[in-house]
């Protein structure tokens, strides 16, 4: 399992949206976060993604990284754990 820090998310994008668009990719996913704003709850502009079927990091990453989500350009990096149990984007 490969789990994955998603950047500049549409803020209309929604759970049910990211997952779609990974599967769109290919991928199996697990589990699609987008992190919202405890106050508002709007959208913060980004997430995380896990991928069931992606094995090799840096390839996933290179090939997602840089694509097109309604129109907004995408980052995409591996997550790392914090030590508080949340994970944070990782640049490779």
């Amino acid at each position: 399992m490969l789990r994955l820090f998603v950047g500049n998310i549409p803020h209309a994008c929604g759970e049910v949206e990211l997952r779609q668009w990974f599967e769109d990719q290919g991928h199996s996913v697990t589990f699609a976060q987008v992190i919202r704003d405890r106050v508002t709850g709007h959208s913060r502009g980004f997430g995380f993604v896990e991928l069931q079927d992606a094995w090799d990091l840096k390839a996933t990453v290179e090939r997602l990284n840089g694509q097109r989500l309604s129109g907004r350009v995408l980052t995409v990096n591996a997550a790392t754990p914090r030590s508080t149990g949340q994970a944070v984007h990782h640049p490779i």
